[in-house]
This record gives structure tokens, sequence and C-alpha cells, in this order.
């Protein structure tokens, strides 16, 4: 999410972090790369002044230039700028309690990806304990209401729907069913249009009247840059959004819209979706997600995620497995299904500190880690338990059931020979591995 973005100020601050002595020239020029950086984001044009100007204006000040460590202090100010410019704060959703219904609006454009949206938003209150009804009322585009049926399935959440050709009056029923079966979260999935059209805007104005949300949610996709912003002031203006959901931030997006969207519209991203799949969704954190631009990681995320598929007892006991040396290949193969849980593998290497750089000039092939699964599910269970056994006779036999070559049987083996020193190293760093399961051991 942001590569491109991400990677020019990644490599900014590298460059400036360093530095014991910084002068005038050295924060200007930097700023100058902002700006391209910006601009070349699709950033609108106003809020890059207003950046650049604001940092330019807090950075060569007396008090950074005679700072002990003025190039740290130079990246503190861009943090700060950076996390003011995606929101400041972290805004989640507005709920009532459970003995009532909170309705909620989910509107966009044709192809924003607001039904597959409005399933992963229910899915997220699912798990939170909220009990969802999901609502078809999109009745325009063919095939809609199905689309919702089978997510809605997938998901275990009831869809709402009727044969009718009046939406308002599916969203009346609906609330009416919600509140006699003790539903106490709505989600309403309306139609959109290719483009801005006063007839959707009418509708969806009527729907409003009905429903009378405590969220009306925009779904824009994020690959669509300044024309997102665009299109999110448009519905405001006669919505009065409480918030955003910038979809497909998981694509190599210029990165304008989540950029640009809090400052001109004034409403908060509330959520990114990061997938395809239905748990492909985060809650939008602008501090968190500035670390990740600078290249610092997110290491609070990156455990978040990994609560809810790792026990603490799992993690526990890969650390005995490190500290007694006995990480096998099927325990290497074991994580691998973990991480898949967590998402993908590219997405969860950016949220580890000092990775962004390495992700964005060598992007992760998940291909060769499907390779190297198919190798290991070619061993035999004591070949996984002792690789050193693997001979090459093996090695050929491995490599025709995994319908891969003997080079790349020989790659793996390699590989997680150096994984296993590097864990060597790790199982000396008591104090980082009792800091991690501290974190996985918190509710």
């Amino acid at each position: 999410m942001l590569d491109r973005f991400s990677k020019k100020i990644s490599e900014l601050v590298k460059q400036i972090s360093g530095k014991s002595h910084i002068s005038d020239k050295n924060i200007r020029d930097a700023i100058n790369e902002i700006k391209i950086a910006l601009l070349e984001a699709d950033v609108n044009i106003r809020v890059v002044r207003r950046f650049v100007n604001r940092t330019a204006e807090e950075a060569l000040g007396e008090k950074i230039l005679k700072s002990v460590s003025p190039g740290q202090q130079f990246i503190k100010i861009l943090n700060d700028k950076l996390v003011q410019l995606l929101g400041d704060t972290q805004q989640g959703l507005v709920l009532k309690g459970t003995d009532t219904v909170t309705p909620l609006l989910m509107v966009g454009l044709q192809g924003s990806g607001k039904t597959t949206t409005a399933v992963k938003i229910g899915d997220y209150l699912k798990r939170k304990g909220r009990n969802v009804l999901l609502v078809a009322a999109d009745l325009v585009r063919p095939a809609a209401v199905e689309q919702l049926t089978v997510l809605g399935n997938q998901a275990g959440i009831e869809v709402y729907k009727e044969d009718s050709s009046k939406p308002q009056k599916v969203v009346k029923n609906a609330l009416k069913y919600a509140k006699k079966n003790q539903f106490d979260t709505i989600i309403v999935d309306t139609s959109g249009r290719l483009h801005i059209d006063e007839n959707m805007m009418a509708e969806l104005s009527d729907i409003k009247k009905v429903l009378d949300p405590d969220e009306i949610l925009l779904v824009a996709d994020a690959m669509t840059g300044q024309t997102a912003v665009d299109i999110a002031k448009s519905f405001n203006e006669r919505l009065s959004l409480s918030g955003i959901v910038l979809s497909k931030f998981d694509s190599d997006t210029r990165g304008g819209a989540a950029l640009s969207i809090k400052s001109i519209t004034g409403k908060p991203i509330k959520f990114i979706g990061t997938g395809e799949k239905i748990e492909d969704l985060e809650l939008f954190y602008p501090d968190r997600m500035a670390s990740r631009i600078l290249g610092m990681g997110d290491v609070v995320t990156l455990v978040e995620k990994a609560q809810e598929t790792i026990q603490l007892e799992e993690a526990e006991e890969l650390q005995r497995k490190i500290e007694t040396k006995t990480f096998t290949l099927q325990d290497y193969l074991d994580q691998f299904k973990r991480l898949k849980k967590m998402g993908s593998l590219q997405s969860i290497a950016e949220m580890i500190p000092g990775m962004n750089m390495t992700v964005n000039e060598n992007a992760i092939d998940e291909t060769e880690i499907k390779r190297e699964e198919a190798i290991i599910l070619s061993m035999t269970k004591v070949e996984r338990n002792n690789y050193r056994i693997i001979s090459p006779r093996r090695r050929k036999r491995i490599a025709r059931g995994s319908g891969t070559s003997v080079f790349e049987v020989n790659r793996l083996l390699k590989k997680y020979d150096k994984l296993k020193t590097m864990m060597k190293k790790m199982a000396k760093n008591k104090k980082y591995q009792s800091k991690m399961l501290a974190q996985f051991g918190k509710n």
C-alpha cells in the first residue's frame, strides 16, 4: 500500500536520519523531494502546499538546527505532519448499545467495492459480538442482491432481501425485521452508478430519511487517487458523510486519496480494505500509517493480527522450539499457514520495522512461497523433522513430487539453514521474546 510514495519517503528518511548536522539547504532539498513525492502520489495541490509550508516552517526553525540529533528531529516533524494529514487520531464506528438497532448506510459509485465492504464490516462487527443484519437495497446492479447473499452466507451473516423495485420500502421493512428479531446492527448496501448521478443521490437521500443512520460510510476506490477525493467531496455535500472506507488499498496505489481526503472533506478514513478476503479489512490509524510510510513498520497492527490467528500457547511453543533448536521444516510449513491467515505476506512485511525498503525494492514472490510449501509437502515426516538426511537421491524424488527442480529444493534447504542460524541468535535475545509474548498475552 502506498508503495511508490512510501519508497521515496523511506529513502529520504534513510538519508537524513543518520546526519549529525543538517543545514537549511539540507532541509529545503528534503522538503522539495517530499513535495515531488506528494505530487506524484496524486495528492491535492492545496494539500501539498499546506503540508510543505507547515513542515518547512517548523523544520527551518532555530530549535531543529541546534538540536543534538537534527536528522532525527526532522524525521519527528515529518512524522507528526503526516499524522495530521492522515487525520490525527483513529476514529471508529459510532455504535449504540446492543439493546437497540444501529443502522449503517453504505454508499459509493459502482465498482468501488461497496457490497464486499459491507460484508467485511459486518464480519468485523460480528467478531466484536454484534448481531448483524445485512440489507440488500441495491436493486439497480444486476446480481447485486445475489452477491450480497453469497458473501453474507460465507461470513455467516443473515441477509434481508425482498422482491421489490423500491429500496426505500426494503429498508423500512428491514428495520422492522431487525427490531423484531433482536438484531443490534443493520448494514444497508445501496446502488451506485458509474459516475455521480442525480437519480442516485435522490434515492440515497430518501433512504437516509427512512433509515436515520448512525453512520454514512462512503466506499471509495483507493486506486483512483485524486478522483476518489472529488467523489468523497460530492457525496459529503449531499449526504453529510460520517466517514470513508478506502477499498483496494493493498494495490500499488499512488496514495493521493489517503493523503488528501481528510484535509479536503474533513471526514475521517475509518477503514481500509487490504485484500479480497472477507477478513481483509483494517481500522485506519493515522499514526500507524505514517510509521509505515516512513519505513518504520507497524508492530502494533502486526501483533493484533497475530493475536487473531495465533494462540498464546502456540507462541510459547514456538519460543520453546527456537530456544531448544528443534524448529523443523514441518514447523516452517506451519508458520506459512498461520501467516496466510494474517493477510498477504507483502502487507505483513510492511509492518516489520526496516522491511519497507526491502519490500519495495524486491517484492515478496508469493508464488515462490507456494513452491516451497509444495517441496516440504513432498517430503516424508522423517525428512521434515531431520533435513540433514535429505541426500541427493532424496532431493531428486522431492523435486519430482513437488513439480520443481533439484536446484529449488537445494535453495529451500539453504534458506531454512540460514533461518535456523538466525533463530539461534534470536534465542539469546530474551528481552525481545518476553516483550512479544507479553503482547500476545494481552486481551
